[in-house]
């Protein structure tokens, strides 16, 4: 499979410059969701089949699919306990790394595997990097029970965070929620702009019934952006401040 519009050359342009600049024979790979990290597997797929000897654990169903089709080996975190680096898309990210994440629903399955890495690297075209977050929903992954609930209380936390009335929607399809790897639903808050990203990421999970945000804060050590002409350029974010502890390095910010 090839990229036909200029938006999917400029992701396989980020996926194939992640690999150039970052991946090594020997190296324990998260592998990414959505749309950039699946132009990212299928790149990987030929550098292996070129020879590459890697492992990756995946951070969904469908890019396990995708892995096992394009040829990449596959491990667990349970056998490789830690992973040299995680490969990941976003649906935005600011100019320090910060990212909204869970647009494809694999926002809990990510964010484990991030943070199960010594190092995560963002994989993006260049339509993706924003001065602020927020234009796109941000996704709350919460459990079935009860879920109005939940929602209500989310409601009263973006209230006091300084997003009034902030419409949020549960996600659907064909009429019937959408159910995460993890049999759990999605709430789309859409808040147009984000000012403080850290103070949300800090606190939404708090609220019971609350799985995982999509705010991943100080999470990115770098980014890979991919542009339609093939290029791509690396920018760091290893100082962007996270909003909750990590066993990573990223923790210490």
């Amino acid at each position: 499979m090839q990229p036909s519009s200029d938006q999917d050359r400029a992701k396989w342009a980020a996926g194939v410059g992640a690999i150039e600049t970052y991946v090594h024979d020997g190296m324990k790979l998260g592998l990414g969701s959505g749309t950039t990290s699946h132009w990212f597997v299928r790149a990987l797929g030929k550098a292996v089949a070129d020879g590459l000897d890697v492992v990756g654990v995946p951070t969904s169903t469908a890019t396990r699919d995708l892995a096992m089709e394009v040829g990449v080996p596959l491990t667990t975190l349970a056998e490789a306990v830690r992973l040299d680096l995680t490969i990941d898309g976003a649906d935005e990210i600011d100019h320090e790394g910060a990212m909204i994440k869970g647009g494809g629903a694999c926002l809990l399955w990510e964010r484990i595997v991030a943070d199960a890495s010594d190092r995560m690297v963002a994989v993006v075209d260049d339509s993706k990097v924003v001065p602020a977050l927020g234009a796109f929903p941000l996704p709350i992954e919460v459990i079935p029970y009860e879920w109005e609930s939940t929602k209500r209380s989310i409601a009263r936390l973006l209230d006091k965070l300084g997003h009034p009335a902030a419409e949020l929607a549960l996600r659907t399809r064909d009429g019937a929620p959408v159910v995460t790897d993890s049999g759990n639903y999605l709430i789309d808050a859409h808040l147009k702009s984000i000012a403080d990203p850290l103070a949300i990421d800090a606190q939404l999970n708090w609220i019971p019934g609350v799985v995982e945000n999509g705010l991943f804060t100080g999470i990115a050590d770098e980014m890979v952006v991919g542009r339609a002409d093939g290029t791509y350029d690396v920018r760091d974010c290893g100082n962007a401040p996270t909003a909750r502890p990590s066993t990573t390095p990223r923790g210490d910010r």
